[in-house]
């Protein structure tokens, strides 16, 4: 028997280009968590002499030189440094880096920004002519975006769809019901055709969007009636549903699956009191 293809089409690889505007640097920070660890985006209009880098990864002072060298062999300097969120595995770097290119920083959380500026939904970076659509994405973490490549059809989405696996929804800062309102949000972009592909902090690249974020649906939907079964045979606390949830998952991880299990016993009970 054949077995059954992993959610997304993933790439073989990870690392490189991605299209003519878009490459990946890996950082060296693999773990259970981050996977082969996180990638670095950096994104350029071809013809422009700036380039935005998403996400520096950690405080790492080789991957932020290899950063800036990637970015001065093309001829350009790095404009400006996104973030997808303020987890360290991606934030970390972000002082290293600007310190390097003095480049405005743009993040959702005010302590991330270094005086920089705010990513707001709708809003475009349109650096020597890139179309770089900023999409509020909360649940992983309350401060979480995703980015659109318009002209690529590239959606680069921090923690929000990984590129094997799934994500933690890390309670108390990321809710449920934001999660599932926003991988609601991206598949109906799938559905239109605005996004094709997936570019993830971790793993490889996706290339089917709609099926990587069906695959997501759906497993949250089957998480949330276990967690619901569990509750109603009377298995009510965090570490109890699980051990019983999430019994066939390394017990390394199930500090991380009970954040996802608070958050979504916190959801239970929110559906409850309406």
């Amino acid at each position: 028997m054949n077995a059954q293809p992993l959610p997304g089409n993933p790439r073989a690889s990870i690392g490189g280009a991605a299209s003519e505007r878009v490459t990946c640097l890996l950082a060296p920070n693999p773990s259970a968590m981050s996977l082969d660890g996180t990638n670095t985006w950096i994104v350029a209009e071809p013809g422009s002499d700036t380039a935005v880098v998403i996400d520096p990864g950690p405080d790492d002072a080789g991957h932020l030189r290899a950063i800036v060298a990637a970015v001065e062999a093309d001829g350009r300097r790095v404009g400006r440094i996104l973030l997808t969120h303020g987890h360290p595995d991606h934030s970390a770097g972000v002082a290293g880096l600007k310190a390097l290119t003095g480049a405005i920083v743009h993040a959702v959380d005010p302590q991330w920004r270094y005086g920089g500026e705010d990513l707001t939904d709708g809003h475009v970076i349109d650096d020597g002519g890139l179309d770089l659509r900023v999409l509020a994405t909360p649940g992983h973490s309350g401060d979480s975006v995703c980015f659109v490549v318009a002209e690529d059809r590239f959606l680069i989405t921090g923690d929000t769809v990984l590129g094997r696996g799934t994500t933690v929804v890390a309670h108390p800062d990321g809710k449920l019901g934001d999660y599932l309102d926003s991988l609601r949000r991206l598949r109906a972009l799938a559905e239109t055709g605005e996004i094709g592909a997936v570019l993830p902090a971790h793993g490889p690249i996706l290339d089917d969007a709609a099926g990587v974020l069906d695959f997501y649906l759906a497993h949250r939907a089957a998480r949330l009636a276990q967690v619901e079964a569990a509750v109603a045979a009377g298995i009510t606390t965090a570490p109890e549903v699980v051990a019983h949830v999430y019994a066939n998952v390394d017990r390394s991880l199930w500090w991380a699956a009970e954040l996802s299990v608070r958050a979504q016993l916190e959801y239970l009970a929110e559906r409850a009191d309406t």
